[in-house]
């Protein structure tokens, strides 16, 4: 008989399964349904895993949680980024901050973390199998059990009797952990991508991609929905964390939309751009706009491109500028109207909205209210975070309270 055996092996069952065995965990079981472990932590952050955010507030922290903020505040005080980072530390891995606050690890590799993380289960003496997904959960109830609460069967056909069940099977978007939560009787909250890019087909973005601005302003058309921050035009349209972070608070808002909507645009959050337009055709008359993109924000390809979709000629002086053409160039800066029809989800980062219910976890311990010894980290929960490491903070947070409780349910 197992004390612990965790479903799924990615970065929320691994800190859970760790923290179990060094708590004092006698026995621990980590089953992973594919071939491969800490899938999610090797391509993340473009392959150097974007461990957590430099945020060591618990309240400033949360509020990077769409779904979970103010539930996460309490959790995040006890073990919160800085002790990310310490635990990280300890186990020889030095971890360093980028300008927007992302953290990674000095090597910029992601092998660093997967390495870091397999060493600490085998040296905890937890016990991994993969390509073993689990078949199905029996309940026991007190009088056939000797202090097991579960019988799992796998997809080999074995059957472990096990004291708690970490259930860390990430997004419930795959259904695995879904219909695992539901037997036990959970209630889920359905499962939607948040953290995806926008399709658009416009002659603005055309043959434009990898063109990037770093400070925009962008929101939904006839929504409160808004978000400040890079902007990247792609082949299919427009990504980059402004538009990552307005998706995750917009998820399901913009679910409910079949992703077809009108996205607002602007360019130069900071600038009027009449009135530059206007100071500019005094200031430089005789020069041709093409000349020179007076916005060093904008790109001198963007800036082509805009002059293109206003109408005006290749050989427009300021001076001359019609008061149409500076309407209509004032409006693509400043409140440029982009259709948008569908989404592509972000490969990097693959995040859902959904997830067991919070309501029905005790969220200082991760364990449900419903079924004694299951446990709950990581995404299968209905939490999720913007862009920027977030989302990894909260599998080690949850993984080390339900691995703490866990070692002392026995």
């Amino acid at each position: 008989m197992f004390h612990l055996i965790t479903i799924g092996g990615g970065a929320a069952g691994f800190f859970g399964s760790i923290t179990a065995a060094e708590s004092g965990a006698e026995s621990v079981l980590m089953l992973e349904k594919s071939s491969k472990l800490l899938g999610k932590v090797k391509i993340s952050g473009g392959g150097r895993c974007n461990v957590t955010h430099h945020c060591f507030d618990p309240k400033e922290l949360s509020k990077n949680y769409p779904r979970g903020e103010k539930s996460l505040i309490g959790p995040l005080h006890r073990w919160g980024a800085q002790d990310t980072v310490d635990w990280f530390q300890s186990r020889g891995v030095e971890l360093k901050t980028e300008a927007d606050g992302r953290m990674f690890p000095i090597t910029d590799d992601s092998q660093t973390i997967i390495d870091c993380l397999t060493k600490a289960a085998r040296d905890a003496g937890v016990k991994i199998e993969t390509s073993n997904g689990v078949a199905s959960v029996e309940q026991l109830s007190d009088d056939e059990s000797d202090s097991a609460r579960f019988i799992v069967h796998t997809d080999k056909g074995e059957s472990h009797r096990t004291r708690c069940i970490l259930l860390a099977t990430g997004g419930t978007r795959l259904a695995a952990g879904a219909k695992l939560a539901e037997h036990l009787g959970h209630q889920l909250e359905p499962a939607i991508p948040s953290l995806f890019t926008f399709k658009i087909t416009h002659p603005l973005l055309k043959d434009l991609p990898g063109v990037a601005v770093a400070d925009t302003a962008v929101s939904v058309e006839k929504s409160r929905l808004n978000s400040r921050g890079p902007l990247l035009i792609t082949h299919w349209g427009v990504s980059g964390p402004g538009i990552l972070r307005l998706s995750a608070w917009g998820a399901r808002e913009l679910s409910k939309l079949d992703y077809k909507f009108t996205l607002v645009v602007n360019w130069l959050p900071d600038t009027d751009a009449t009135t530059t337009i206007i100071q500019l055709r005094s200031d430089w008359g005789k020069r041709q706009l093409s000349t020179r993109c007076p916005f060093e924000a904008i790109s001198k390809r963007l800036w082509a491109r805009m002059l293109e979709v206003a109408g005006i000629p290749e050989t427009q002086i300021w001076s001359q500028l019609s008061k149409a053409h500076t309407q209509a160039l004032s409006i693509l800066l400043n409140n440029c109207r982009l259709p948008v029809d569908g989404k592509s989800i972000n490969k990097d980062e693959f995040v859902t909205a959904g997830g067991v219910e919070l309501k029905e976890i005790n969220l200082k311990s991760m364990q449900s209210k419903l079924s004694p010894g299951l446990y709950f980290s990581g995404e299968v929960m209905n939490v999720d975070g913007i862009t920027g490491g977030f989302n990894f903070q909260n599998a080690w947070m949850s993984g080390h309270h339900a691995g703490c409780a866990i070692a002392e349910d026995y």
